[in-house]
């Protein structure tokens, strides 16, 4: 790029900062919010979008018929003012708003739904996960057009998720049944569209896109919603997203003033406390939605050796292994202090399905050599663990190279584990090649992973049940198959279709009981959710599952006086 035309784009992006600080009589309008992501939109398309990159962009053009509160984490209505349920729990009936419309000016309607649905999710040329995720046993929902403002589901069978589901993003019948009947819809939406091509609900709405550099967000003048007073939403003006894909470079603008929030490592908590900004303010809000595990494979077709697929399939081998981590050393060591342990598959940042009352394997090598010789594991007088047939206990231990946090958990957990007598071969791999070794050869023995974490356990169920694709212990191996998960298939086949809120929660309150009771996955720790935020907004509410956004419509920048 020459400098001329980096000076121009440089001079734009400050000619919007400084319209969007001036002239504004509301004393909450105006003003733009400066924010950053680490890479840019693979697209503006939220139907196609499988990375969080472009996900973030489109959170706030495009909206759901229904929404999950970010603080309270229950549904709430949305581009439905309301719903009702029939006896079956079959068929669901939602009347829409009848004062929302599309940034272009056109009327939201119930022909909107019924296209997005049946022309874009349930469309086998469109590559979407949404799709698998309203197949219910694979079989499609039928929508049916009552009114022009009621829209109708029918559900083959009962599926207690579905309400939270169906904040999936409503897309405009008028503006991309063309393009659909063209068959070029996965190719629309692009990075090079018109910003008046990408046409939501949503409060904001796409004004200019620089590959590298930044995405500009302007105000939906056309946006439903009011505050108390009757005033038009949202206050702010402009979201101005800049791309910066190194966190420290990230931080050093937030500190010198050029970024106005920041979600915050361990480490540059340390160092803002350390230098105490007069104008920043931080939020911890509490452990995150995330986890990180150590799992054996236990697949009796992987062609590792018999006798440590039996280590890895005794029960107390794992218990030991659980007793043996020094979880609250990796929060110390990793997160700087900031993070919780981990003992199973939810925590305390989900308080609608958290089970307490779990079985914990805290931190106790006297017990960790108790499960051991129950098992027949001895330690011999070199220091070093044998199984009763004689066999070293020696494997290897993999994550992915690319993640450092990771990295240094394995060498926690590697000389935790040495304590034992354990012999642990660490050694990082690329992404793909472990994939490769997961998925496909698994050839593997023990790895370190992370799940990304949700409110409703439903949604990870491809993880939890034997049938699931991220089944990582017993990957595709029915015959490797324990009574135990095959209960837990259960258990998720019955909350699916629960409607009962209280008969749900203590399925999965079940759940985690057995799973934690058979330590398939290890857990560890999981960081604390920290942001920094400049000392001038209003309305802020940041939560573990909302983020610093999940309001935006509401936030507010206050003026000097």
């Amino acid at each position: 790029m020459c400098h001329r035309h980096k000076r121009i784009r440089l001079g734009f992006l400050f000619l919007l900062l400084f319209f969007c600080s001036t002239g504004q009589s509301n004393t909450r309008a105006g003003g733009a919010l400066v924010i950053s992501s680490p890479s840019i939109p693979k697209s503006f398309n939220p139907i196609i979008a499988k990375e969080t990159s472009t996900t973030f962009i489109t959170g706030f053009i495009f909206e759901g018929l229904t929404a999950t509160d970010g603080i309270t984490q229950q549904v709430k209505p949305n581009l439905a003012v309301s719903w009702k349920i029939d006896s079956t729990g079959k068929i669901w009936t939602f009347y829409l708003r009848k004062d929302v419309y599309w940034n272009d000016g056109i009327q939201f309607t119930a022909r909107d739904v019924k296209f997005t649905f049946e022309r874009l999710i349930f469309n086998p040329d469109i590559p979407t996960s949404s799709r698998d995720v309203f197949s219910i046993d694979g079989k499609p929902i039928k929508i049916e057009v009552v009114d022009r403002f009621v829209v109708r589901f029918i559900l083959p069978e009962r599926f207690a998720p579905f309400l939270r589901l169906m904040g999936q993003e409503i897309l405009p019948e008028h503006k991309y049944k063309k393009i659909v009947d063209r068959k070029e819809f996965s190719f629309a939406m692009g990075l090079d569209s018109n910003p008046n091509d990408i046409v939501g609900t949503g409060p904001f709405m796409l004004e200019d896109f620089r590959p590298g550099e930044w995405v500009i967000l302007k105000k939906n003048k056309r946006y439903w919603k009011k505050d108390a007073d009757g005033h038009d939403l949202p206050y702010i003006d402009r979201i101005i997203i800049l791309t910066i894909p190194d966190q420290n470079l990230a931080l050093l603008k937030f500190k010198k003033g050029e970024l106005d929030m920041i979600s915050l490592r361990p480490q540059d908590y340390l160092l803002l406390i350390r230098e105490k900004p007069p104008d920043v303010k931080i939020f911890n809000v509490g452990p995150s939605l995330g986890s990180e595990f150590l799992v054996f494979n236990q697949n009796l077709e992987s062609p590792i050796v018999e006798y440590k697929k039996q280590w890895f399939r005794n029960i107390n081998f794992r218990k030991a292994v659980s007793c043996a981590i020094d979880r609250q050393t990796i929060i110390n060591n990793i997160f700087a202090g900031l993070g919780h342990p981990l003992y199973g598959p939810v925590n305390e940042s989900v308080p609608e399905f958290y089970n307490d009352r779990i079985k914990k394997f805290h931190y106790d090598l006297k017990q960790a050599e108790k499960y051991l010789a129950e098992a027949g594991f001895r330690k011999a007088s070199d220091g070093l663990l044998y199984d009763p047939y004689g066999n070293q206990v020696s494997f290897s231990l993999i994550t992915n190279s690319n993640n450092s946090q990771r990295i240094e958990q394995a060498n926690l957990i590697r000389t935790d584990l040495e304590k034992l007598g354990m012999k642990v071969n660490f050694l990082p791999v690329d992404f793909n090649s472990l994939v490769t070794r997961i998925n496909s050869t698994k050839d593997w023995e023990a790895v370190i992973l992370g799940l990304t974490g949700g409110i409703d356990p439903h949604f990870g169920k491809n993880v939890w049940v034997t049938t699931g694709h991220l089944h990582l212990w017993n990957l595709g191996s029915p015959s490797s198959v324990y009574l135990w998960e095959k209960e837990i298939d259960k258990i998720f086949e019955q909350a699916a279709k629960c409607l009962d809120p209280d008969k749900r929660r203590q399925l999965y309150y079940r759940w985690q009981e057995i799973f934690c009771e058979n330590q398939p996955m290890i857990f560890t720790a999981t960081s604390d959710v920290i942001y920094a935020v400049r000392d001038k907004f209003g309305n802020l509410k940041p939560t573990v599952y909302g983020g610093l956004f999940h309001n935006i419509e509401e936030i507010y920048i206050i003026k000097k006086r």
